[in-house]
């Protein structure tokens, strides 16, 4: 039998939820905000209690697992800003060597902060990202 996400849009106010990070990181989350809306065309929506997202795509695995993800999305975590994107980070070698400081995982971005890295290349790989996730709409 098929569990939900655990993951899920939820009714909490993304401004409430910025407005609890820390300091430090709280100006990095409000620009990240601008740019992922501006190339969603979407509003900022909290997914689960951690997770801005914008936009939603349906997902489903062969295996029969399915369920609603953000097309965009990231956390402004203690350790990093973590953007979670819809790229094989094999394909974007010299964006992510114009990126400038950052670590990635699958399907994830990691920075300390915005002014590490190169706004240009952090807007392609988002606009990218977008893209990319729109294709894999069911």
């Amino acid at each position: 039998m098929a569990t939900a996400n655990k993951t899920q849009p939820t009714p909490e106010d993304v401004d409430a939820f910025i407005s609890r990070v820390d300091d430090r990181k709280r100006a990095d989350a409000v620009e990240l905000i601008s740019l992922l809306s501006a190339a969603t065309g979407e509003p900022a929506v909290m997914w689960g209690s951690s997770i801005i997202g914008f936009g939603a795509r349906h997902y489903r695995y062969a295996s029969g697992h399915e369920g609603d993800t953000p097309l965009i999305g990231f956390s402004p975590r203690a350790t990093a800003l973590t953007l979670y994107l819809s790229l094989n980070f094999d394909d974007y070698t010299d964006t992510l060597a114009r990126l400038g400081k950052h670590k990635i995982g699958k399907g994830c971005l990691y920075v300390k902060r915005l002014s590490d890295v190169d706004v240009t290349a952090l807007t392609e790989l988002i606009t990218d990202s977008v893209a990319a996730a729109r294709n894999m709409i069911d």
